[in-house]
């Protein structure tokens, strides 16, 4: 998996693209959000539309980025997963869970709409 992070709006928005498996990554990506939270950015969005897939380890670590966030009064978004994503997301039925958008400024209004 590759990654990358931006701050905008108050909003910290990581790019995922590849294979999410929890790999190497993993504790990087949750130290860095981790920093961010401390920081007092506690919002995240994740823009998912260049992953081919995820194992049960990228799913657990969607769920701690999730956690962390919403331990402190925060929320993430998912930001346009591809369709065998989605259904993976529906499957888990973690579509409940997450909020999806279909991009970076769809996630900002769906975040300020969530903690109006």
């Amino acid at each position: 998996m590759n990654y990358s992070h931006h701050v905008n709006e108050g909003v910290l928005f990581l790019v995922f693209s590849g294979d999410l498996i929890g790999e190497n990554h993993g504790p990087e990506v949750v130290s860095l959000v981790t920093e961010h939270i401390q920081n007092d950015i506690l919002f995240c969005a994740i823009d998912i539309s260049g992953l081919r897939y995820i194992n049960s380890s990228g799913i657990g670590i969607l769920i701690t980025i999730l956690t962390k966030f919403r331990n402190r009064g925060g929320e993430v978004v998912l930001i346009n997963p591809s369709p065998s994503v989605l259904k993976l997301l529906y499957i888990t039925k973690l579509n409940a869970i997450f909020s999806v958008a279909q991009d970076e400024a769809s996630a900002v209004a769906e975040l300020k709409k969530i903690h109006s």
